[in-house]
């Protein structure tokens, strides 16, 4: 069954480089391979990680003040094509929804010109200190409508 975003986009559509404004570049490692010689389908979860990162790191924290933190509370992924070592890949990252303390982001692994995975993430932004969602401030806001794909 394809995922289908509540618009009526398939998760699919992702698999399109050019939506994509924001990118972190990673490398595969020999350590990522299984026993069928291709990258396992469990890194594939940690190089979105980073991608989502990257974002974060360096449009959002800024707007939302030190004391921040933002979970994962759900992540789909889509495996499209094998990825081999040694390699690189490009991991492009988009905003699809935002609400009032959550944001959806839309992902994709490409590797030797091929989309290997699309992936669709779930983060909520919380207070440091209570651990409890925490409104994003229009700031914020802002930003997240630029990243919109």
């Amino acid at each position: 069954m394809t995922a289908i975003d509540p618009d009526g986009e398939p998760l699919r559509a992702l698999a399109d480089r050019a939506r994509f404004k924001v990118w972190s570049k990673d490398i595969l490692r020999l350590s990522d391979l299984d026993h069928q010689r291709h990258v396992n389908n469990a890194v594939h979860p940690q190089l979105f990680t980073n991608g989502r990162y990257a974002l974060i790191h360096r449009r959002l924290l800024p707007l939302v003040g030190h004391g921040t933190a933002f979970a994962l509370v759900k992540i789909t992924i889509e495996y499209l094509n094998e990825m081999h070592f040694p390699g690189e890949v490009d991991v492009g990252t988009l905003v699809r929804r935002v609400g009032n303390s959550s944001v959806t982001y839309g992902q994709a692994i490409f590797n030797n010109g091929k989309c290997a995975a699309v992936a669709e993430s779930v983060m909520v932004m919380l207070d440091g200190q209570t651990r409890r969602p925490k409104s994003l401030p229009a700031t914020a806001l802002a930003e997240l409508e630029q990243l919109r794909g």
